[in-house]
């Protein structure tokens, strides 16, 4: 039987959980999740996972931070006075704003504050400092 390994082409039917077994994302309902091991597309404990594993065999993976989004940085929490927002936003705590670095680049920020004159934004990923679960099914092997 062919068995994942690196550098193979694989879609698999996911669903990821909180240690908390709160679900966070699924494939369920939709195509597969089609990605090529050592590409870096995918968190590594999620590759790490499916090496090894056959067409339709099933199995979870515990992942803890350090191989999925990290630590949550305390350098990515930073305060913004409201005046450089635009006039027009109407700033709640848990809105996602993008924030522009000075080459251009833009990356998701949520507000995680709010006072009478600046607001709170964290930068880091949702899930950093949380360990994962995920329930895998391998759906095709391209070697």
């Amino acid at each position: 039987m062919n068995k994942v390994k690196q550098n193979d082409t694989v879609k698999v039917h996911y669903t990821g959980t909180l240690v908390t077994g709160e679900i966070f994302d699924t494939s369920n309902g939709r195509e597969p999740l089609e990605f090529t091991l050592g590409q870096g597309m995918l968190i590594p404990g999620f590759e790490n996972g499916v090496i090894g594993m056959e067409i339709n065999e099933t199995k979870s993976v515990s992942i803890p931070c350090a191989e999925a989004y990290g630590d949550k940085n305390p350098e990515f929490i930073q305060e913004v006075p409201k005046n450089q927002l635009p006039p027009e936003l109407n700033p709640e705590v848990g809105m996602q704003l993008s924030s522009r670095m000075p080459d251009g680049t833009e990356f998701p920020v949520m507000i995680v504050g709010v006072a009478e004159e600046s607001i709170t934004i964290d930068a880091n990923h949702p899930l950093a400092g949380q360990d994962l679960v995920f329930e895998i099914t391998i759906v095709e092997i391209k070697s």
